[in-house]
């Protein structure tokens, strides 16, 4: 079934309270897609972000983001009063999360929600704390230890805590008692608003993908946790870290630091810890987009002591054992294979044999040197055509940036002209190929440049993680022109 959906991050959703979040424009934004006879809403990580506020370096692999939480919801619940949201001035820019302000204020609101929810007996909340036993205990324990060494890294917290000796760990137990129930309590109303909004999202027939990356860093609540599950030493200090080798972009490689899996363990305990992992991503996501496939075939392993990923070497991923064993397991989870990077053979053989369409970028196929794998006239109906992801430039960043002669390759192939717009010229080729699904990003409907660019890999900053919408952008104009592309090329919802 041909099909079409938006990518865009909850957090970059207009509204008020600094970032967007699981409120009044979350469901002004399904109604949007609905109009516009979308059948996908795809999103980045929903977990609490970590280093340099990426959604891709998490705290926890199970954890929902408490930046997301609405505020408005609390007020209505009577959980905050509404002089005490206004009084935080959460934006300095309108278009831009700033992540500064979060860090030092949304903890405080809502620790004065969880004061007002002490005194209100609620049968739900301790039904999901009962619930999220495999995963929760650790992961309250581990951030309210956070808060008590001011966001320190586990890696120097006292010896009894980093190697999780039981005393020292019933001792913290006892003493965070009050802050590891915040924990609880944030989870609690994630979990609650989530669910609430993606049964919204379903009642409009509108599925959600999810995100699932392929590691977690260092500093998160499931090494801390499960820690022989990964290439640690007899410290726990890492051994060799993820990353890509050198190409033609980037001399170095790209040094991602994170811990790699014993996956030899793993493959001992059944994967039990992955289809932990994915099962609880079901309940979130409706598709998940699996991070990284080829690194399940073999990653690349680098020296932890190295400073760049350039002395790295290929090592044996799970491969096929791992993607039958889900397979096997959870036979009703849908994948999209996040197949992008250096594919071998073998890789290519473990995507086909998984049976998950792996993904098509547009901006990478118009190479005017070669021919590329990602021209459309080269796609297959099992795959996923993007315009970008939230790693590329918007459409039309590529334009202004591009070299010339594949912008002119691009205009050639695509029939591009200034009346059409080049940027709409691209995804209409898009919502034209034969792939089953096509998802362009929000930017590139709304024709924004780099300002409005999601990240920047490979850097930190104050650029990466923060563009959203501004009020009046996403509007019923913008819903009837992408619907008839839509219904022009065969993937519209039918109302």
């Amino acid at each position: 079934m041909r099909a079409s959906g938006i990518l865009m991050h909850v957090t970059s959703l207009p509204g008020p309270n600094g970032i967007g979040a699981m409120g009044k424009e979350a469901y002004k934004f399904l109604d949007f897609l609905e109009q516009a006879g979308q059948s996908y809403w795809q999103i980045l990580p929903l977990s609490p972000t970590g280093y340099g506020d990426s959604p891709y370096q998490s705290f926890s692999a199970f954890a929902g983001n408490p930046y997301l939480i609405d505020l408005e919801s609390l007020v209505e619940e009577n959980l905050l009063r509404r002089e005490e949201v206004d009084a935080i001035a959460w934006d300095r820019e309108p278009n831009r999360v700033d992540y500064g302000i979060l860090y030092d204020n949304r903890s405080k609101i809502l620790y004065k929600a969880y004061e007002r929810f002490l005194g209100m007996p609620n049968r739900a909340f301790h039904q999901f704390c009962q619930e999220q036993t495999d995963w929760l205990p650790d992961y309250a324990l581990f951030m309210a230890l956070k808060e008590e060494f001011r966001g320190a890294d586990w890696q120097t917290w006292p010896d009894g805590l980093r190697l999780r000796q039981p005393a020292a760990l019933q001792e913290y137990r006892e003493k965070l008692k009050y802050q590891i129930a915040f924990q609880y309590f944030l989870q609690f109303k994630f979990f609650q608003q989530w669910k609430k909004l993606r049964a919204y999202a379903a009642g409009k027939s509108i599925r959600i993908i999810g995100d699932v990356p392929i590691y977690v860093p260092l500093d998160s609540a499931d090494v801390w946790a499960n820690y022989e599950l990964f290439q640690l030493d007899e410290n726990r200090r890492p051994r060799k870290v993820a990353g890509c080798p050198p190409d033609a972009f980037t001399a170095d490689g790209q040094l991602w630091g994170n811990p790699l899996y014993n996956w030899d363990k793993m493959r001992q305990t059944g994967y039990s810890w992955w289809l932990r992992r994915l099962s609880a991503a079901a309940k979130m996501y409706d598709v998940i987009r699996l991070d990284h496939f080829r690194g399940f075939e073999s990653y690349w392993a680098v020296p932890a002591e190295d400073d760049t990923a350039k002395n790295g070497s290929w090592l044996p991923g799970p491969g096929w054992d791992f993607i039958s064993t889900i397979r096997r397991q959870l036979p009703s989870l849908e994948f999209i294979a996040e197949d992008l990077g250096y594919l071998t053979p073998e890789v290519r053989k473990l995507q086909k044999d998984s049976g998950y369409p792996g993904m098509k970028v547009l901006e990478f196929a118009f190479d005017s040197r070669e021919p590329s794998d990602y021209l459309p006239h080269r796609y297959t109906t099992d795959s996923v055509c993007y315009t970008g992801t939230h790693d590329n430039m918007t459409m039309q960043q590529w334009f202004d940036e591009a070299k010339p002669d594949d912008v002119a390759y691009a205009k050639e192939y695509m029939g591009l002209n200034d009346e059409e717009g080049y940027v709409w010229g691209m995804i209409r080729g898009g919502m034209s190929s034969v792939s089953d699904l096509f998802v362009a990003q929000m930017q590139d409907y709304l024709t924004l440049g780099g300002e409005a660019r999601m990240n920047f890999p490979g850097t930190v900053s104050n650029k990466n993680w923060t563009w959203r919408a501004e009020a009046g952008q996403i509007t019923p104009e913008l819903a009837e022109k992408i619907r008839a592309m839509t219904h022009l090329y065969g993937r519209d919802q039918v109302i």
